[in-house]
């Protein structure tokens, strides 16, 4: 039989005792191993595809069709519309041919996070430029985040990231620079500094030209000066310096739009770019920067404010040619107000006729910023469609938010444009500032009466920077919880007025359209474009993406 062994009872003193004489080694230092120099070394050199920068529009966050614009903001497509990104093709024209340039448009090739990745490991970019919307922020962001863990530098423009750099930025630390207002020329003086160029020759001119106090960061005694204080003098840039975000002095504007190099639009996805009932692919040209008008609603102003800048009809022409040997003849003039300078319309609607170029054009305008023999030369000179921003019927709530027009104005040119054989495309917003039930009803008989080919209600939008934006949130109209992702037209709405909650004024967006288009004139105008064997996948998808909107199941 096995003996218990004893254990002797030891009291506390004499524990206390023991442990005081008892030696405990100190800690020995850490020393972890640091395999940093061999991996290196075992680095994949650079690939044959790898470029200096690369220009992106990056996959949509749900596999849907999404807008980002520079001059406007990110948006969900109802209409499945693919909007060129012109402004990444002019910020690449600004580049090359200096810098190996690529452009990316994941939206326009439906690419989805998987291969746009993939994309990313085999280009190896040095820098990623990408713009920001509030609609899109997090998708967006996740983008830069892929690309700084490959190494690259990250860069972002747009209308949410110029009035917001420093939220955005603490949000979101694998951004590295900001790009406010407008952002060509700061991009190319960024690349520049970084790379130790100097701009020659026309880049060179353009900068002189656009601010007199420019002077080369990489050349004198600039060449000299330590990095950040180079960085710090370049206008229009945010960035970050020892954990600090940093914003430089603004910009002043590019002076003569005619300087700037085309764009580059050879670069783009020209043949995956798509609007209901346009034949074939198309494309935008900006044809000027800036609006008068001073809709407190409007994103525009937010990057170009109420400065005009107007491109010669004969630069608009010469972009119009390269477009044309691409094979492109739908065009969009894209513009903040495309009928801004009578002269300029009239100008190159007449060289366009006298030169014979045939292509099919839209554009954008206000009902007080047209006459009737204006009306007639555009659609000579091949426009057939203008969308109009008409937005309420109601006087005061036009006056509330300085729309500036007369509600008489707007079938007086509506009408003038059905004489000279244009398509009138009428844009309505719901919950504007002063907005009740009654005024809605009003503005939904106001578009049933006016002369429309199609019609389209958002609810208002309380873009960042715009002073609507800051009417919402001193008002405090912002709903409970709302995220930037929400700040949307056609998605949902962020706005909560005591008297007409969000849940109404989705309904009434959705009524709104109901009641214009299930009419008999906008069934046939729809039944006739759908004869066209050319727009009829169109048409029915449109009308099959609106069904599923008005059921609610988009």
């Amino acid at each position: 039989m096995a003996t218990r062994t004893q254990v002797p009872v030891v009291g506390e003193e004499e524990l206390r005792r023991n442990l005081g004489t008892r030696r405990i080694p100190p800690l020995p230092a850490p020393r972890f191993p640091d395999a940093s120099p061999v991996i290196q070394r075992l680095r994949r050199p650079r690939s044959p595809e790898a470029v200096d920068v690369l220009l992106v529009n990056p996959p949509s966050p749900d596999g849907a069709v999404w807008i980002r614009s520079q001059h406007r903001v990110g948006r969900r497509s109802r209409e499945n519309m693919i909007w060129p990104q012109v402004s990444l093709a002019q910020m690449a024209a600004m580049l090359h041919p200096d810098y190996s340039v690529e452009i990316v448009d994941a939206i326009a090739l439906r690419m989805d996070w998987k291969e746009f990745e993939d994309l990313l490991r085999r280009k190896q970019p040095k820098y990623y430029i990408t713009q920001v919307t509030a609609p899109t922020l997090t998708n967006d962001m996740y983008g830069a985040f892929l690309a700084r863990s490959l190494g690259a530098r990250t860069i972002a423009f747009g209308t949410h990231v110029t009035p917001m750099p420093i939220p955005t930025m603490e949000a979101y630390p694998a951004l590295d620079f900001v790009l406010r207002g407008e952002p060509e020329l700061t991009l190319r003086e960024l690349i520049d500094t970084l790379e130790g160029q100097v701009p020659e020759g026309r880049m060179r001119r353009l900068f002189e030209d656009s601010d007199p106090e420019w002077f080369p960061l990489n050349e004198g005694e600039a060449r000299e000066w330590p990095l950040a204080e180079k960085l710090a003098r370049i206008k229009g840039l945010v960035w970050r310096h020892n954990g600090e975000i940093r914003v430089n002095a603004d910009r002043p504007f590019i002076r003569n739009l005619d300087d700037m190099p085309l764009p580059l639009h050879h670069l783009l996805p020209l043949y995956h770019y798509r609007a209901p009932l346009i034949r074939g692919p198309y494309t935008f040209i900006v044809t000027s920067r800036g609006c008068t008008a001073g809709c407190t609603y409007c994103i525009k102003h937010v990057s170009y404010q109420y400065s005009i800048r107007l491109r010669s009809p004969e630069n608009i022409v010469e972009e119009i040619r390269q477009l044309v040997d691409l094979g492109i003849r739908n065009i969009h003039m894209y513009a903040d107000l495309f009928t801004i300078s009578r002269e300029q319309v009239v100008g190159l609607c007449d060289l366009l006729i006298r030169e014979g170029i045939r292509i099919r054009w839209t554009c954008n305008s206000r009902v007080d910023y047209v006459d009737r023999e204006m009306l007639h030369k555009m659609a000579q000179a091949g426009c057939w469609l203008i969308s109009w921003g008409i937005e309420s019927a109601n006087e005061q709530i036009l006056k509330g938010v300085r729309k500036g027009y007369r509600l008489e104005q707007a079938p007086q040119a509506l009408r003038w444009a059905k004489e000279a054989g244009i398509k009138n495309w009428g844009y309505f917003i719901i919950g504007l500032p002063g907005e009740t039930e009654e005024t809605i009803r009003q503005t939904i008989e106001f578009a049933k009466s006016l002369p429309l080919d199609l019609a389209l209600f958002h609810i208002a939008a309380p873009y960042p920077g715009t002073p609507f934006f800051f009417q919402v949130v001193e008002n405090n109209w912002f709903r409970p919880g709302t995220a930037w992702e929400e700040v949307d037209m056609d998605r949902s709405t962020v706005l909560d007025y005591p008297g007409l909650p969000a849940e109404r004024l989705e309904y009434w967006q959705k009524r709104a359209f109901r009641e214009w288009a299930l009419r008999p004139g906008p069934i046939l105008t729809f039944l006739k474009g759908a004869m066209d064997p050319a727009v009829l996948g169109s048409a029915l998808e449109v009308a099959t993406r609106h069904a599923r909107w008005l059921l609610g199941m988009e």
